[in-house]
């Protein structure tokens, strides 16, 4: 049951207590209905017994009341009876016997007589014959004592019997029973009638419990919609506007439902407060970066344009000073590559509109890989293409950038003679599929979490030596993003693959895919 819902749980419950009550009910009307018929058969029984121990045949006391089945002498299915023990005359019943009453009379050890009052089948009122007892059924018969009072038998030809016996004169026991049959008969039928009422009961408490648990939930169920639909939101990233709230209706203290509800408002206005300082922190931090990229740009020039100065000066300059002027012009190249990869990242992060519109990407990539081919000769460069040419949505300074990154990476991080295959490919769905293979050393397992975060590098002493500034992934990442696409990657020793996937241009509706593209990079929607 861990698995099932509050509502289940509560509904079984309940079922399964008004179950246990059916039985306990059940269980106490039998036992009461049992007793109650055992106390009444054995006042039947003692009436009979008195009836057994005067005159056998006999008209009652004084002899004025006729025998109400008739003189029984015949033995049911038999012409003429015989006695038990085969000697003499039967004995005929005691006037006043029931159907279905056993009688044994025992004389000074010789059964005299055995045997049940049983009706003929004829039709009459007066349609009585006795049925012999079988000798087992005798047998166990004599065992029955006075001094054992009543006694309860299963007998085997005869079935359950209640039992009686008395010693009406010396010499002479007299065996009397009568059968239980009817009783059983009864306590069957209460149970039966019992278990269909509590059938019908379960069922219709059932029924009446999921309405009345259903209609009690609803407000948790509320509660639950309110958290399902936070949990929905871009919590980790932009300006998050937590307007969603538990209604006042689930927010009652006095219940225990209103104080999960307004528990969770007020938690809900403590995150949306974190939210919005941590908004404007990330808000401020990014207008840094870009002013202080922006900023960085002029004086880098200047340092560029002075250290280029000095290679054009007629002045002999000793080698010392050249050597230096050469470091200052590479690490201010490198410096403007870094502020410049900042800047674009702080762009991107403020969410500043792409230049969108129809892209060959096909030829892009052709474009990309020929430059990877002169800046890495020692590399063996690899082109799948497909025959027809694939357009996209989206910017082509910036795609440029992004496969421009994966090649690169992929050169920098392979030992001269390894293969690196760019391949372009539809599908699946509505996309189109850009891979960057090569079959290098790999990205170690560590880095590979956190290789789209910025500034990561695999080894940090290469990367730097490669003129690397740890922000070429996290700019295919952003871009990637910003054109609704998905960038990952896989990578063992001997296989690295990275995947980009991104929204192809439908061909039958170009215009349309534009708007809503551009609509998506401006974080609105189309008119």
């Amino acid at each position: 049951m861990g698995r099932w819902s509050l509502r289940a749980k509560l509904l079984v419950g309940q079922l399964v207590v008004l179950a246990l009550v059916c039985v306990v009910i059940g269980i106490g009307s039998g036992i009461a209905v049992s007793h109650a018929q055992l106390s009444q058969l054995d006042t039947q029984l003692r009436g009979a017994s008195l009836r057994a121990g005067g005159p056998a045949g006999g008209g009652g006391p004084g002899g004025q009341q006729p025998p109400p089945y008739g003189h029984p002498e015949a033995l049911c299915g038999s012409a003429a009876s015989q006695p038990a023990d085969g000697n003499g005359p039967a004995a005929q019943f005691p006037v006043g016997q029931p159907i279905g009453t056993l009688t044994v009379l025992i004389g000074y050890g010789v059964v005299e007589q055995a045997s049940v009052l049983s009706d003929s089948g004829s039709g009459s009122s007066h349609s009585a014959c006795q049925k012999p007892l079988s000798a087992e059924d005798i047998t166990l018969l004599r065992t029955i004592t006075p001094a054992q009072g009543t006694v309860s038998m299963d007998l085997p030809d005869g079935g359950d019997y209640r039992l009686l016996a008395s010693v009406p004169k010396t010499g002479l026991v007299v065996i009397t029973g009568i059968s239980e049959r009817d009783s059983d008969s009864t306590l069957w039928t209460l149970g039966w009638a019992l278990g269909v009422v509590a059938l019908i009961g379960l069922a219709a408490a059932g029924l009446l419990g999921w309405i009345i648990v259903r209609r009690t939930l609803r407000p948790l169920r509320r509660v639950a919609d309110t958290a399902a639909k936070v949990t929905a939101l871009p919590l980790d990233r932009g300006d998050v506007g937590l307007s969603v709230r538990v209604p006042d209706l689930d927010t009652d203290p006095s219940t225990e439902v209103g104080q999960v509800g307004a528990a969770l408002n007020r938690m809900l206005g403590h995150v949306a407060g974190a939210l919005a300082a941590r908004q404007a922190s990330e808000t401020r931090a990014r207008q840094f970066v870009a002013d202080a990229s922006h900023e960085l740009r002029t004086p880098l020039a200047a340092i560029r344009g002075y250290a280029e100065l000095t290679h054009r000066s007629r002045d002999v300059i000793p080698p010392e000073l050249a050597h230096a002027m050469r470091r200052v012009e590479s690490e201010s190249a490198r410096m403007t590559t870094l502020v410049d990869d900042l800047l674009l990242l702080a762009r991107l992060d403020s969410g500043r509109p792409l230049d969108l519109r129809e892209v060959d990407l096909s030829r892009l990539i052709v474009d990309v890989v020929s430059d990877a081919h002169i800046a890495g000769p020692g590399h063996v460069w690899r082109l799948e293409l497909p025959e027809e040419p694939i357009s996209i949505i989206g910017d082509g300074a910036r795609l440029h950038q992004v496969l421009a990154n994966l090649v690169t990476n992929a050169r920098t991080h392979t030992p001269a003679g390894a293969t690196v295959t760019t391949a372009l490919a539809n599908g699946p769905g509505e996309q189109v599929t850009v891979t960057v293979t090569d079959d290098g050393p790999g990205i170690p397992a560590e880095v590979l979490p956190d290789i789209f975060e910025r500034f990561a590098r695999g080894d940090t002493s290469r990367s730097r030596a490669a003129g690397s500034t740890g922000l070429g992934l996290a700019i295919v990442s952003a871009v990637v993003t910003a054109h609704a696409g998905t960038v990952e990657v896989t990578s063992r020793p001997g296989l690295t693959q990275f995947t980009v996937r991104l929204p192809q241009v439908s061909a039958s509706a170009p215009s349309e895919q534009l708007t809503s593209q551009r609509a998506h990079s401006e974080g609105t929607q189309p008119t």
